[in-house]
């Protein structure tokens, strides 16, 4: 690789709300105790981390337990460096992690024996426990990985400015403004793995390539503590060889369409007819064939992308049968998106309510609102609406609430005739604001609106 150049550094410290996983096996403390395997490797974390606490155990004990993955990219010709780096702890879906008294939560990570079993990081808890009944499931701690991802991206700001953080456990680093200071990319992948180690206590996996798509699929392959290089001239050796679902942004419907077609790996998704692709699974068929061929054009930005969009959504305890249960549902889901459009200072000029059935099937129906709004009362009056002409009758298994076309709070608005008609609109926003101050000052539980009590079941 050229020295001077540009470079990308994909940075993947992946955490969220959900639970790592493991399958017991008899006779082996050690996997009770250690979650292992190469995308795991936060588990053996979250496996000790409350007892860590409880001890007050030093700081650089702690950071002993814990390990990520990093990949890097490197371009040739331009030499441009992407480095993602994972920490193992893996991300979810919901809000509470998972609970599974109440059907909540998602495999964050596995370790190699559960991935033995079929299961999938993103998979329900609950389907997780099908495939393997004797499933050691360790909840997740979001502040320890929150601190870990902080001090991640502290130290390879502390390399250069030019991050793109696209989630809590991924980021991308431009090796450009750098390059001059390492004999080559591949050195600099080192020296960069060793001192996260050295500083924070665990490993990443280090991949190296021309863009962001070889970067981050580089960082995949073998584990942990491992450099790779992804380059053009070295795709079709290592990545199409690989099966169709090891390709980045390949879900799993998308796979099943793709296997219906008779396209098993990576290659074959490469040399297939792009418009037969198109016409099966719409422009996803077109950027799914250019990762196949390695393409990617997209620069690493530094800045944070605005929000496009405020959502929550709820898995029911119990599969809701009537209106009235999933109204107070979407009672709560509305306080919940109202709040976190105020405090993001956002207006929503659009609100979409979605419904699971016990079937798994999804609907959703959406509206824009007749002016931007940010009240619970304005988000739950349209809700109901959606969701009336939305629900067939059909037991509910979650419901969701997503405001959009978001806008800032105090740009100004033109008001409409609903606006001028109905007074209720002042008061809800005084009635909120006075809510934000009490939670605020006392928790979040310290008041809620009556209406949100659930009715009994009959």
């Amino acid at each position: 690789p050229q020295q001077g150049g540009q470079g990308l550094h994909h940075v993947d410290d992946r955490v969220g709300a959900g639970e790592p996983v493991l399958p017991r096996q008899k006779g082996d403390a050690r996997l009770d105790r250690r979650l292992v395997g190469p995308r795991d490797a936060v588990e053996e974390h979250q496996a000790h981390g409350h007892q860590r606490h409880q001890r007050q155990a030093s700081q650089q004990e702690g950071k002993n337990q814990h390990q990520s993955r990093c990949g890097k990219v490197q371009r040739r010709h331009d030499a441009a460096l992407v480095h993602p780096v994972r920490h193992h702890a893996a991300h979810g879906g919901t809000e509470h992690g998972g609970d599974e008294r109440r059907r909540r939560g998602v495999v964050l990570a596995k370790s190699i024996p559960a991935k033995a079993f079929g299961i999938r990081t993103g998979e329900p808890v609950m389907s997780a426990r099908k495939k393997c009944p004797e499933l050691t499931i360790v909840p997740p701690n979001h502040q320890l990985y929150s601190e870990y991802s902080r001090r991640l991206m502290d130290f390879l700001h502390s390399l250069t400015p030019d991050i793109e953080q696209v989630s809590i456990d991924e980021c991308y680093l431009d090796f450009t403004g750098i390059s001059h200071l390492y004999p080559s990319p591949a050195a600099a992948a080192e020296e960069f793995k060793n001192e996260i180690y050295r500083r924070l206590g665990f490993t990443v996996n280090i991949g190296i390539s021309s863009n962001k798509l070889l970067a981050k699929m580089a960082s995949d392959f073998e584990k942990p503590n491992k450099a790779h290089t992804l380059f053009p001239e070295e795709i079709s050796r290592k990545m199409w060889p690989l099966p169709v679902d090891e390709l980045f942004m390949a879900g799993r419907s998308s796979v099943d369409t793709l296997h219906k077609l008779g396209i098993r790996t990576i290659g074959e998704l490469a040399a297939a007819d792009v418009l037969l692709l198109e016409s099966h699974l719409k422009s996803h068929g077109r950027i799914l064939w250019e990762y196949a061929n390695g393409l990617d054009e997209t620069p690493v930005n530094p800045l944070p992308a605005e929000a496009k969009g405020i959502g929550n959504s709820t898995t029911l305890p119990q599969d809701a049968v009537t209106a009235a249960e999933a109204y107070a549902v979407l009672l709560e889901l509305s306080e919940s998106v109202s709040s976190r459009l105020r405090k993001a200072r956002q207006l929503a000029g659009n609100i979409c309510v979605e419904i699971k059935y016990s079937t798994f099937q999804r609907v959703s129906h959406q509206m824009p609102a007749d002016s931007p709004i940010n009240t619970c009362e304005g988000i739950y009056r349209i809700s109901r609406r959606l969701f009336d002409s939305l629900w067939d009758g059909a037991p509910i298994r979650l419901l969701g609430i997503r405001a959009s076309k978001l806008i800032p709070d105090d740009t100004p608005i033109q008001l409409s005739i609903c606006d001028l008609e109905n007074p209720k609109t002042e008061k809800e926003k005084r009635l909120d604001a006075a809510l934000d101050s009490i939670r605020q000052k006392f928790g979040k539980d310290a008041v809620m609106r009556g209406s949100s009590l659930k009715p009994p079941r009959t």
